[in-house]
Formats: structure tokens, sequence, C-alpha cells
């Protein structure tokens, strides 16, 4: 018995779903390299999804429903480059046997990573690097992308529209570095993957579908670049140090959607799977020998992830991870993070001293997590008026409500 049309339909929907999420960035990634045009291998693309929805809940789906987008897609692209004559006619037929190959092939070239270089080529403007990853890879459209970044929707596509613009115009090519160059282009990527994901972790409650989907795109980026570039130990432990965030997102808020601190945390909310996933790539990662910032980093959350685990105090362990990664980035975010490492290891004084090296950095003076460190270590040091006063600058910087709410009660806390 044939299943009922709407279930049909529904198959063919969920088919083509499946298909996009699999093959979406795979599909644009192969077409844009060959045509030097992302814009239009999207455009293509597109039709080619609305064209399996029509035809799918009536023909049945394909056994290779990626091939088979490839191939409307292919001609999608060969006749709109024939009617605007944009191409010579023997560069159009060496395009369309380059594409009927592949459209015959069991599994499509995997051009992702070249896809990826290119979006974050120099050229492209360092802040729509990561947007334009998340809408030409994973298909996400201006809209999603917009709200994530704080942005509406006709602004972020102006932004995505000209680095299109600038990545045919410019002719940045769809390839993989050479070895000598791939470590500052890779870094570059992992960067923008990264922004991405802290765009979806900002989202501290999690209700927030948009940015909460974008930290888990961010997570299937980065297992793009694992997945194509093994061998490379900063692209599994940014991938680590993403999944060491993530496994503990349902324990930042308590019931009634109050900030708890990574010291209060329900171990029972933690997500193991993906800690225990984070701890086999920073061992992989470990094994190639080439040390680097996001290693490091998620090395940190690892150590923090064990001391609450075992209940053995590591705080040593951790100030020498953040003095490794001082020295790597000279970041004075670090150097904030490690005052607090050493307040735990050494007591609040030693901490408050520590931060004395960057107090007087300006771009502090709108920093909400280093007055809100501040604060702390004042007050545990018995400064009740100094810190008194880190924390209302730290509660009119903050922006989130629970932790607005959390840095008050700890005000009030010190008491008169």
């Amino acid at each position: 018995m044939s299943a009922p049309s709407g279930d049909v339909g529904l198959i063919a929907r969920e088919t083509a779903e499946a298909a996009a999420r699999r093959g979406y960035g795979k599909i644009v990634a192969y077409l844009a390299a060959r045509t030097r045009d992302v814009a239009a291998a999207e455009d293509a693309l597109s039709e080619a999804f609305a064209a399996a929805l029509a035809d799918w809940p009536r023909n049945g789906c394909p056994a290779n429903p990626e091939a088979w987008l490839l191939t409307v897609a292919r001609r999608k692209i060969i006749d709109t480059a024939r009617r605007r004559h944009e191409t010579t006619s023997n560069r159009l037929d060496t395009m369309a046997e380059e594409l009927e190959t592949a459209s015959r092939s069991e599994q499509i070239p995997d051009r992702r990573l070249a896809l990826l270089f290119a979006c974050a080529h120099p050229a492209i403007d360092a802040p729509v690097r990561a947007p334009l990853m998340l809408q030409v890879v994973l298909g996400l459209d201006a809209k999603r992308i917009g709200s994530a970044f704080l942005m509406s929707p006709a602004a972020m596509g102006k932004r995505l529209v000209r680095a299109k613009e600038k990545i045919r115009e410019a002719g940045i090519p769809f390839r993989i570095p050479e070895r000598a160059e791939l470590r500052g282009r890779l870094d570059t990527v992992l960067d923008a993957i990264y922004a991405a994901f802290a765009e979806g972790w900002s989202d501290g409650t999690g209700t927030d579908a948009v940015r909460r989907d974008l930290a888990e795109e961010a997570i299937f980026l980065g297992r793009v670049v694992v997945e194509l570039l093994p061998n490379e130990a900063e692209a599994q432990g940014l991938l680590a140090l993403m999944l060491h965030a993530e496994a503990r997102r349902a324990a930042r808020r308590g019931v009634a959607g109050e900030y708890v601190p990574l010291a209060e945390q329900s171990l029972a909310l933690w997500d193991s799977r993906m800690i225990e996933e984070a701890e086999a790539l920073l061992l992989g990662a470990s094994s190639l020998r080439s040390i680097g910032r996001y290693q490091l980093e998620a090395a940190i959350q690892s150590a923090h992830v064990s001391r609450r685990r075992t209940g053995r105090e590591n705080w040593g362990e951790v100030v020498e991870l953040y003095d490794a990664l001082l020295a790597l980035s000279g970041s004075p975010v670090v150097a904030v993070n490690r005052a607090l490492a050493v307040a735990e290891l050494h007591g609040p004084a030693a901490g408050l001293a520590a931060m004395e090296t960057v107090a007087r950095d300006p771009r502090f003076a709108d920093y909400q997590p280093y007055w809100a460190a501040r604060a702390d270590l004042l007050a545990r040091t018995g400064a009740t008026e100094q810190a008194r006063h880190a924390y209302e600058i730290a509660i009119g910087l903050e922006r989130d409500q629970a932790v607005r709410r959390f840095l008050q009660n700890r005000q009030a806390a010190l008491g008169d």
C-alpha cells in the first residue's frame, strides 16, 4: 500500500532537509570552486531544492539526493551563464563536463575546507567572515545570522552580498593553502568559527533558539575542519574547547533562570558524552606536539571539569596553563582569568596583586568580567567599600539580567 500523499510530501521534505544538512556546503563549495561565484552557486542550489520539493513527492526520493541536487544546480548554473554570456563557449563546455562528472559520482568531492579558507581570506572584512561561513557552508539565511549577531537582516544581508562580490571580483582562490602559509590562514578560519560559537554561547538561558542553534552550527563547522585536517592540533583544540563549554550549557541556569557559576553547577546536568569527546580530542591534539591557544584554553576547561568531578584541588595546574596561555597570547583578558586562579592558589591578596599588572589597561574600563573579578577579590580581602564600587560598575556593564541579579546579590551580601 502506498503512503498517503501527505506522508510522501513529508518524507520528501525531510529527505531534502537531511540532504541540505549533509550536503549544502559540499555542493556550494564544489560549484563555487568552478564558477568563482558563491552567490550563483547558492542561487542554483536554492532552485534545485525547490525543484526537489516539487519532484520528489511525485516521483520518489532519489537514491543519491546530493547527486540529484548537484545535477539540477549544475544545469541552472550553465543555463544562467549561457543566457548572460558571462564566459566563453569553451569554458562553458569544460565547466559542464566537470560538473557532469561530479554529478555521476557516488560522492561529491569535498571542497568545503577550500570554501572556508576563501571566506576567511584577508581581503574579506574580519567581522563578516564568521557570518559568511555560516551562510555559504551551512545555508543559514541572513535573518537567522543577523539575529544571532544582533544586526538587522537587511544590514547583515548587505554585508554578506558585498563579501561574496569581493570573492568574485578579487578572484579569491578556492584552495587549501600550502603548508608554509597554512597555519596563519587556519588560525583565521578557527577564529571565525569560534566567533560564531561565542555569539551562540552568549545566550546563557538557552531560550533564544537562533543563538543556541548558532553554537551547534559552529561545532559542526569545527567538526568539518577536524575531519578534513586531521593532523592539525589547533583544530582539535578548538573543537574540544567548544564541546567542553557546550557540555555545561544546561547547568548554567537554575530552575528559576538564575545564573549558576561553574563551582556551583550540578554535575548531573553536564553532558558526559560531549566531555568525553572533548577529552579524546585533547589527547589526540597533544600527540601532535604543536601547542596553541585553543588547546591551552580547552586544557583549562578540562582541568575545571576534573576538579569538580574528583574534588581534587588543581589550581596549581590551572595557573601553569594560564601562564603558558598568557605567554602565547599576551592577552590582558587571560591575565584577569589567571589572577582569579592565583587567588584560589595563594589567596585573594595575591590575586589582586596579579591583576594590577593589567589594571591600567584602558580597555578594562568597559570590560564587565574585570570589574566582577576585582569586586570578588576585594570583598574577600575585606575591602568592602572598594568591592561595592567595583560591583556597581560590573552591574552597570552587564546586559544579562540573570548575571546582573547574581552580582547584585553578591553586592548586597557585603553588608554595611
